[in-house]
């Protein structure tokens, strides 16, 4: 059966594009009241927001930073007056994720992952926590990465952030489960969308080769799954990483 999200309010950080854009637009199209968030391409959201819209939802788009504490409790205020109290709320915002070797690192730039992935989670369920177990109910969906399971190379700030994420999401399993709030985690692995336009195709090839399922992954696919996580078929789910990338981290 699928989950339908009438009379529940979700915000979805980071959703004028990609993963992000899909999962807003499949939570609206089940009924849920979506508030938009994105960060600095106005045009590019507005265009996210006439989709959400064009599927029949009610929904408000929001500009604000997700890693910045004031604009994180303005986007949650401005979400409870226009749309009501947040029920699902799903930490999506990213930045860019350039793979280096560690010596070309510097500390600002894992301070920056640690930011999206660890931070801006943590901000966001503050803010939304209070109403969520004055109700006892609540969803918490992070979007994690496969990289974790694959221990990627070149690639450790990115890692060491989605790890850190992994393991909040765990711990705030079980601190939240008395309060019927579940606390999960969607891990796609590589899913191309805009921002990897330029990509080299040598790579694309050399990772779909590893898909035991045969055929590229496509943002819908982690739509679909964050809104089972949501939903009331997941209500005994909790503290669990789905991860969704065809079978690559099987072994």
């Amino acid at each position: 059966m699928t989950s339908t999200f009438t009379g529940r309010t979700a915000l979805v950080t980071g959703a004028s594009t990609g993963l992000g854009k899909a999962i807003a637009l499949e939570l609206g199209r089940r009924g849920a009241r979506v508030a938009l968030n994105y960060a600095n391409d106005v045009e590019r959201a507005e265009a996210a927001f006439a989709e959400l819209e064009a599927a029949g939802a009610r929904g408000l788009l929001v500009r604000a930073d997700a890693t910045d504490e004031e604009g994180v409790a303005r986007m949650v205020d401005e979400t409870r007056s226009a749309l009501g109290p947040i029920d699902i709320l799903v930490p999506n915002a990213t930045c860019a994720q350039p793979q280096r070797p560690i010596e070309e690192y510097d500390w600002a730039f894992y301070q920056s992952m640690l930011d999206f992935f660890v931070k801006s989670p943590y901000l966001l369920a503050r803010a939304c926590l209070p109403h969520m177990k004055e109700q006892r109910y609540g969803r918490i969906v992070n979007i994690g990465s496969e990289v974790y399971d694959l221990g990627r190379p070149n690639f450790s700030a990115y890692v060491a952030a989605k790890g850190g994420q992994r393991g909040w999401t765990r711990s705030m399993a079980t601190e939240l489960a008395p309060w019927g709030i579940t606390v999960n985690m969607v891990s796609p692995g590589w899913i191309p969308v805009e921002r990897h336009a330029q990509d080299p195709q040598e790579l694309k090839d050399a990772y779909l080769a590893t898909i035991p399922l045969g055929r590229w992954g496509v943002p819908h696919d982690i739509a679909e799954a964050v809104a089972f996580l949501a939903g009331d078929g997941a209500a005994f789910v909790t503290g669990q990483t789905l991860v969704v990338n065809g079978g690559v981290t099987v072994s």
